[in-house]
């Protein structure tokens, strides 16, 4: 389906226990989820920039598979997102967030392990700016990338985000190489 540079990008907020995010979706899938607590001026700028002369316009209803895939998924019911995102980046970033989708739920990866996978191996430093582009946290799980030496490293929707997710996913808080199970 191609994009209607006129269409709206629909979004919604999610209020789930201590996580409120902002989503926004095309009529081609997720194409953000925010940083949790973060206005929604977080969203209108990156809708801005991103989808220029879009209007951004809030629609709860059409949202709610994607906010329902989001809170199972927060109240680990589910281990993966299954419904379609709609990345926009430069061939460099898809290959990126492609490799990102392809780490297993509760394993982790170095930027290494990741520019390794998409055949770049001197660009770890790249694929650290491309994993800080992510727009769709969670859906496209940059939190599951971590220091080669195993220590956490930074996260758009923050390093307490970060590691609430690694909890869930883990079961407990990652202190260092060997606490999660890399691939």
């Amino acid at each position: 389906m191609k994009n209607d540079t006129n269409a709206p990008i629909y979004w919604t907020q999610l209020q789930l226990q201590e996580w409120n995010l902002h989503l926004a979706a095309t009529s081609n899938g997720l194409c953000y989820v925010g940083s949790p607590n973060k206005p929604f001026g977080e969203l209108a700028d990156w809708a801005a920039a991103k989808f220029s002369g879009r209007p951004l316009v809030r629609d709860d209803d059409s949202l709610k598979p994607y906010a329902g895939g989001l809170a199972e998924y927060l109240q680990g019911k589910s281990r993966g997102f299954t419904l379609p995102v709609d990345l926009t980046g430069t061939a460099f970033q898809l290959d990126v967030w492609k490799a990102l989708r392809n780490i297993p739920y509760g394993q982790t990866k170095s930027y290494s392990d990741i520019a390794h996978e998409i055949q770049k191996p001197a660009a770890v430093r790249a694929v650290g700016a491309a994993i800080g582009a992510n727009p769709v946290l969670i859906a496209v799980p940059c939190h599951r990338v971590i220091g080669k030496n195993g220590a956490l490293t930074g996260y758009r929707g923050g390093m307490d985000m970060k590691t609430k997710l690694l909890e869930l996913e883990c079961g407990a808080v990652p202190a260092a190489a060997g606490s999660l199970r890399r691939v």
